[in-house]
């Protein structure tokens, strides 16, 4: 799904320069290419009008996607915040008594010339936007938990509502098949809350929502728990409660009011950074440490016989199987895909190299490589073996909200890592500690947050008396 608060942010930028490049295009053929060369004047009217363009057409609602996607309609709303952005610049040079040293003859070009281009472009982008919609790629995959009234109601607004860009794939719940009826005598029930997780995790849901009535509070709190596993925004119907909170308390899917439950962490804008920042310092960061990677294969070459890089089978984003890349550090014929034992002080299964790099985190370079081809992130959650235990029981065993840690990409280091709790996780405490450190660091992410913690990284690292 392509994000409309990021498809509205490129119409935005787009519609900036656009205004902006045919102000100084019209300028410079109307005055000659020196006239308004670093003419602040100018340069000032350039930018009062983009903004107040870009600002007017925000106020009018036209950067939502149901008016991206129709220009016909929005025609005369898309020239008044034309017409607003040069009523902006008329105003500030009457107040400034500046109108002698602007050309009336150039603000009348921009103003027919510009018109006419922000037309020609919107044609454009509603041409797109309805051939993303069709294609589903605008629309949030949307399930509904829980059937009866609340859904029914439910269901009808949103398919009634065009603004919605809402796709229901299905429906579920977990009641006695007499008492969990079709949805608005349309979605059949698919299956209980579990299948729900699965169906949400292999079709990438972005929405749920649960249909329950707050009188149900155990069973929605139960409901609500399970969900929060997903990577997905997750909401209650204002119409299950008959409290009317507060208007800022209420979220909207198109013009259905939503409680909010969870919000889906790094999303939108927050994971273009977040992508951004992972290729950018991945790449140096690869560039950099490429010496020290190629004497590290050299040692593991002369140190015993084997492959230099050890792949893993773990745990990524959304709880999907990753292959992730390692130096080797066991000898080959005792290396422990699935993890099902824990490495220990002396372990007779870690060559002499081994040791070094897993007690410096040499071994985890080649995850760098990882990164790259997004199935790691710098920062975040580290993904486990498959078989990892503590105190003989799974880890999701040990820990109820264990899989939440999967609503993010994972990462090579994180903030359980420089906060004391890496290395071996032989008892419970140890791993409750870790998710409990990877929960907050999902809570609280931005940008700043990985930046630290990638700072304060090399510093965790000369503390190693967990690493074996």
């Amino acid at each position: 799904m392509l994000s409309p608060v990021i498809l509205a942010g490129m119409v935005r930028l787009a519609e900036f320069l656009l205004t902006l490049a045919s102000g100084l295009a019209i300028a410079m053929l109307y005055h000659g290419d020196t006239a308004v060369a670093g003419d602040e004047l100018y340069d000032a009217t350039f930018l009062l009008a983009s903004l107040g363009v870009i600002a007017a057409l925000d106020l009018l609602g036209l950067y939502r996607p149901q008016a991206l996607g129709s220009v016909h309609r929005n025609l005369p709303r898309l020239m008044l915040g034309w017409g607003t952005g040069f009523a902006l610049v008329i105003a500030a040079a009457f107040f400034l008594k500046a109108g002698h040293e602007l050309s009336r003859a150039w603000l009348a070009l921009w103003f027919v010339v510009g018109g006419v281009l922000l037309i020609g472009w919107r044609a454009g982008v509603g041409i797109l936007v309805q051939r993303l919609t069709r294609s589903g790629r605008l629309l949030r995959r949307a399930v509904v938990y829980g059937t009866g009234p609340i859904a029914d109601d439910l269901v009808r607004k949103l398919e009634a509502d065009t603004s919605a860009q809402i796709r229901i794939v299905g429906v579920f719940d977990d009641r006695a098949d007499a008492r969990a009826t079709d949805a608005a005598g349309r979605y059949p029930r698919l299956g209980t809350l579990d299948e729900m997780l699965n169906v949400s995790r292999v079709l990438r849901v972005d929405l749920v929502i649960v249909a329950l009535p707050l009188a149900g509070e155990q069973r929605l709190i139960d409901v609500a728990s399970r969900i929060s596993e997903l990577p997905a925004d997750v909401r209650l119907p204002a119409q299950a409660t008959s409290i009317r909170l507060a208007r800022r308390l209420y979220s909207h899917v198109g013009e259905v009011a939503m409680i909010d439950l969870h919000d889906r962490p790094i999303a939108d804008w927050g994971h273009v950074a977040k992508w951004v920042f992972d290729k950018t310092i991945g790449l140096s960061a690869l560039v950099l440490l490429a010496p020290v990677m190629a004497l590290v294969a050299l040692a593991i070459k002369l140190d015993s016989r084997g492959p230099v890089l050890f792949r893993q089978k773990r745990y990524g984003f959304n709880n999907e199987l990753i292959e992730v890349l390692k130096f080797r550090s066991m000898h080959t014929a005792l290396s422990d895909a699935n993890a099902d034992r824990l490495v220990t002080r002396s372990d007779p299964r870690v060559t002499r190299v081994g040791r070094f790099i897993r007690r410096t985190s040499l071994d985890e370079l080649p995850q760098l490589f990882n990164v790259l081809t997004g199935e790691l992130s710098l920062v975040g959650p580290r993904p486990h073996a498959l078989a990892a235990k503590a105190e003989d029981q799974l880890y999701n065993e040990v820990v109820a909200r264990y899989f939440a840690r999967h609503k993010v990409k994972p990462g090579i280091t994180g903030w359980a890592q420089i906060s004391g709790w890496r290395g071996e996780t032989d008892t419970r405490e140890k791993i409750e500690k870790r998710v409990e450190h990877d929960l907050y660091y999902i809570e609280n992410w931005s940008v700043f947050f990985d930046i630290y913690i990638l700072a304060a990284t090399p510093f965790a690292l000369l503390k190693s008396e967990n690493a074996y």
